[in-house]
């Protein structure tokens, strides 16, 4: 059986960078460290990082007056860093730098005057860091009959910004339904869309080109991992989101002479790793890699969190 594995796949900059603070964080303060949500969408990350030291909240009120905050990297409201301060705990962002890019894109299309769209899923932590950042009128969006139902007029300046995990792809349609909908709009770049994101849908597509069924690795709770699934079902694959290879079943298998492997953005490789060696328990297997994309992209480190000589560097 042909085992196939996409490029790229797992780990994003945004969610090493996010990973590497809570662990130099415990290497500098020593444990425990406090980590408020999730700090990427991955039970075994968070379990690892738990072993460590780290202690994982959904509220500040958990954490201990002047102790570290981590957020995690889907960002915060504006009044969770608040609250912080108010607090005395001492911070450490993990917020992914492209998430904080749309953070300060939604507040500049808010200074010029304008609505801001927020294409994404009600709910997910990125989205309600997102809403509460942007100091002025917002709404959120999913589908394009999100988009008709908005109480605005036509005429009503807005602009949209979107949620990262969702790729020009996810967006295209409903971005066109705000144009269709309103008569002033903007909205940023295609080269502001999470780049990882498009990147591993990309990846995908190529994959249902050459696999009889694909594997996502992933966590059921991870957006941008359940899109990927969707996007090889919506090539006709059969694809199925699994965390590692204890998840594996047989019959998903059966009969396919090639087995597509891809991972989310915060599914770390040791997990693919897994995935392959559960499925040489089931036949004899020969792994290959599809050509595609090398990421080179990396995030700088919060300054707290560098030695004397590195911060000199990022200075420079």
């Amino acid at each position: 059986m042909r085992v196939i594995l996409a490029q790229p796949r797992g780990f994003c900059a945004g969610v090493i960078r996010a990973i590497d603070i809570v662990e130099r964080a415990l290497e500098k303060y020593g444990p425990p460290v406090y980590v408020r949500h999730e700090i990427v969408h991955n039970r075994h990350v968070v379990d690892a990082l738990r072993a460590k030291g780290a202690r994982f909240v959904e509220a500040l009120s958990e954490v201990p007056t002047g102790a570290i905050a981590i957020f995690s990297a889907h960002g915060v409201a504006r009044c969770v860093e608040d609250e912080a301060t108010q607090r005395g705990l001492r911070v450490l962002d993990a917020t992914c730098p492209l998430v904080a890019k749309v953070h300060a894109q939604g507040q500049r299309y808010v200074s010029q005057g304008r609505v801001v769209i927020l294409i994404g899923h009600a709910g997910h932590p990125e989205v309600e860091g997102t809403l509460g950042r942007i100091a002025g009128p917002s709404r959120l969006v999913q589908t394009e009959r999100d988009v008709d139902a908005l109480d605005l007029p036509a005429g009503t300046p807005v602009a949209y910004v979107t949620q990262t995990t969702l790729s020009v792809d996810d967006t295209r349609g409903v971005i066109a339904a705000i144009g269709r909908r309103f008569n002033d709009v903007v909205g940023p770049d295609t080269a502001d869309i999470c780049y990882a994101t498009q990147n591993r849908q990309s990846a995908v597509r190529d994959l249902a080109r050459v696999a009889d069924v694909i594997l996502v690795v992933g966590a059921s709770n991870s957006s941008n991992s359940n899109r990927l699934r969707e996007i090889g079902e919506e090539a006709g694959v059969p694809s199925y989101l699994i965390a590692d290879g204890s998840e594996l079943r047989p019959a998903w298998i059966g009969g396919a002479e090639a087995v597509g492997v891809t991972a989310g953005a915060s599914a770390p490789e040791a997990l693919v790793d897994d995935v392959i060696d559960a499925l040489g328990r089931l036949a004899p297997i020969e792994v290959e890699a599809l050509p595609g994309i090398e990421e080179n992209v990396e995030f700088r480190l919060p300054a707290d969190l560098l030695s004397p000589r590195a911060r000199a560097a990022n200075a420079d």
